[in-house]
């Protein structure tokens, strides 16, 4: 299982924001570039970057910090507002190894299936973000009709291989993470999916390897607060190091 620490982004800052609210943020450096090195000196072996700007639709230059970090040689798992395939192109280009869909995934399958198409199955991804059992889009500020599992199983049914999982009321709360959901999820869809939002303690991790059906954890809130270190949530996971 890999663990991917979380770099999310607002105002050229490295932030975390509780449920996705905009008005409960905390500020955890100035310089994302230097977040990342110390995560890939640390042993990640991915990066997962959020474009928080992007998702509240705001102008923002980190599109110049993705290229930054890519340059750095760990791969890179971005996502945040990216709506149109030019924006997806244009992250690709900067050099995103994976990017993450959406509300365009709501709003436009038909733009998931041209993306798998055009880049492969390694390079996307969709979000399924869940507020009260339903998408959450729109960076979390608005939902959808339809459910998380209804989403995946369309997803996978367009080619779809990975989906990252979000239990909205968790993220940034440190409340532990939704291990049954994220399971069920899996399952139901056969997608490869990463769990994040809420993991708090190496026994969520733990737990969610322990599964055998969860791919992947984003973790932020636990990481920054010094919870665990990335080492130790890779060991929990059941690698030597953060891959």
């Amino acid at each position: 299982m890999i663990i991917y620490p979380a770099i999310d982004l607002r105002g050229g800052q490295v932030v975390r924001l509780k449920e996705g609210d905009p008005s409960r943020q905390t500020i955890f450096s100035d310089d994302p570039l230097a977040t990342a090195r110390a995560w890939i000196d640390q042993g990640a072996a991915w990066i997962h970057m959020v474009n928080l700007d992007g998702a509240f639709a705001s102008a923002n230059q980190n599109g110049l910090v993705l290229e930054a970090v890519a340059r750095l040689g760990t791969p890179v798992q971005f996502g945040g507002g990216l709506r149109s395939l030019p924006d997806i192109d244009e992250a690709i280009q900067r050099g995103a190894s994976r990017v993450v869909l959406g509300t365009a995934a709501v709003q436009n399958p038909d733009l998931v299936r041209d993306v798998v198409a055009q880049y492969g199955t390694e390079r996307v991804c969709v979000a399924l973000d869940a507020r009260d059992g339903k998408v959450a889009t729109h960076g979390w500020q608005q939902t959808a009709e339809l459910t998380p599992l209804e989403l995946g199983r369309q997803m996978a049914a367009l080619g779809v291989r990975h989906a990252l999982y979000t239990d909205v009321s968790r993220d940034g709360g440190l409340q532990g993470v939704n291990i049954a959901a994220t399971v069920e999820l899996a399952e139901a869809t056969g997608l490869q999916v990463i769990a994040s939002g809420g993991v708090s303690t190496l026994d969520d991790i733990r737990a969610l390897a322990a599964s055998g059906k969860v791919a992947g954890a984003v973790i932020g809130m636990a990481l920054y607060e010094k919870r665990f270190s990335l080492r130790d949530a890779a060991t929990a996971a059941g690698g030597k190091d953060a891959g």
